[in-house]
């Protein structure tokens, strides 16, 4: 059975399925990094202290890289300036780089601790890096059970 598109020419004329995708994604542009650093800074700030007003864990998903290196320093300013606690926040680093130790300064596990984890007061238990010193073996599985943490939390 052959369904019938309601736009039979939509395959035709480039850019009508994007037009169309519900999936897009908000963006915002701001004028210099430092505005927009601040600015997702404060957003994930308020949502820290109003899932802390609610009772309830904040959990956030951490990048690396050099992108997200200013909106730390912002988190770690409003930490120590204005008294944001982390210790109702629980955090998932996207990534790590395979095979690698957590110690190595080229892992993703040092940076955050460097950039971020080692100047604000999050519960070390609350930190969730993927682990890059596994056997090749044990990659898979622990994959699993890394999915399951963050869908529990």
């Amino acid at each position: 059975m052959m369904t019938k598109l309601k736009d039979p020419l939509a395959f035709e004329r480039p850019g009508t399925f994007e037009e169309t995708r519900y999936e897009k994604l908000h963006s915002v542009v701001f004028d210099n990094p430092v505005e927009g650093s601040k600015t997702v800074a404060n957003s994930i700030g308020d949502l820290i202290r109003k899932k802390r007003k609610e009772n309830k864990n904040c959990v956030l998903g951490l990048a690396t890289g050099s992108t997200p290196i200013s909106v730390y320093r912002e988190l770690i300013r409003m930490h120590k300036e204005e008294q944001l606690s982390f210790k109702n926040v629980i955090t998932f680093n996207l990534d790590e780089y395979y095979p690698i130790t957590p110690k190595d300064a080229q892992s993703y596990h040092f940076f955050m601790f460097e950039n971020l984890f080692n100047h604000i007061d999050i519960s070390k238990e609350n930190i969730n890096i993927p682990v890059g010193a596994l056997n090749a073996e044990d990659v898979k599985s622990f994959c699993k059970v890394y999915e399951k943490k963050i869908e529990a939390a």
